[in-house]
């Protein structure tokens, strides 16, 4: 927003206006209004107030100039941006996550073994020896890489 300060006006739902310098805006329109003026619902009471907080639920009605409408606007595509970065950081490609699971042996019986060129045994049905890494031996014990006494 630019330096200098934009009024606003607010109309609550029991009929009273605010007439301010808008400080602050969440995403609930709960808004802070500095020098503000309000005016009681009858329209005969008029009170100085130097700031002011309103919850969003109780707007009824707001003048806001266009220049902050188009902030706002910009303010709200730079956040979903951010939010899809963000989002993209953190999601994985599934691709990479599957090899990913199969690299560490939780691809499936035997995903680690079948690739290893140096590992005679990992479709034979001997009682020991070698890596026995996720195997199960002729007794259906499964192993896990300690070699057995034979």
């Amino acid at each position: 927003m630019s330096a200098k300060t934009k009024q606003i006006l607010i109309e609550l739902k029991n009929g009273e206006t605010l007439n301010g310098d808008l400080v602050n805006c969440d995403s609930w329109m709960n808004m802070t209004l500095s020098n503000v003026v309000q005016t009681s619902s009858l329209g005969n009471k008029f009170l100085q107030i130097p700031e002011i907080y309103v919850r969003g639920n109780h707007i009824k009605f707001m003048r806001i100039p266009d220049e902050i409408m188009d902030y706002a606007k910009e303010q709200q595509q730079l956040n979903q941006e951010q939010r899809n970065r963000n989002f993209n950081k953190r999601r994985p490609n599934f691709r990479d996550t599957r090899e990913r699971r199969q690299s560490q042996g939780r691809g499936g019986y035997n995903s680690n073994n079948n690739n290893n060129s140096n590992n005679n045994s990992s479709h034979s049905n001997n009682n020991g020896g070698g890596n026995n890494s996720g195997r199960r031996n002729q007794s259906g014990n499964f192993h896990r890489g300690v070699p057995q006494s034979q």
